[in-house]
């Protein structure tokens, strides 16, 4: 039973997992992947989290729902290069319905060396920039995100 599941949340872990090719233009006079662009991979990925757990920026802002970044920060590890593949893993480190910090975790597609680490913050505010509580004003949504958090615990 233990093995089944462990190829579960492997294979959960896969399905939030972002894949990702590093691009030419992306690069910098040194070869490497500009650190800017690592910024921009966590967006990607984190969209794409947000969509596999239900809770896609369409879906968020049609609803009237925006979510700004307030901070972000990455380390880097080692340097990716041109045509090199990556995985991102986002996780939700934290979430009390009126912020959410997202953790991500850059691999190598190939060898799963660690090449970034970062994580973004992220409030929730109405189309007037009003701060909402997700879980007064859209329990849905709260639940959704509440739900995964447990479930990431459970699985730990």
């Amino acid at each position: 039973m233990k093995n089944f599941l462990t190829e579960k949340q492997e294979s959960k872990k896969m399905e939030l997992c972002y894949k990702r090719q590093a691009h030419y233009y992306e690069t910098d006079r040194m070869g490497v992947i500009h650190h800017s662009n690592y910024i921009r991979w966590f967006e990607e990925a984190r969209v794409h989290f947000l969509e596999q757990i239900g809770f896609g920026y369409d879906k968020m802002e049609s609803l009237g729902i925006l979510s700004p970044v307030l901070e972000v920060t990455c380390q880097y590890k080692s340097s990716v290069r041109f045509h090199e593949e990556v995985l991102i893993y986002p996780r939700i480190e934290f979430f009390n319905g009126l912020r959410m910090t997202i953790r991500y975790m850059v691999k190598d597609a190939k060898t799963g060396k660690i090449r970034a680490t970062g994580e973004s913050k992220h409030c929730f505010v109405d189309d007037n920039f009003k701060p909402i509580r997700m879980k007064r004003d859209f329990n849905e949504v709260y639940t959704i995100l509440s739900n995964y958090i447990v479930e990431q615990a459970l699985e730990s």
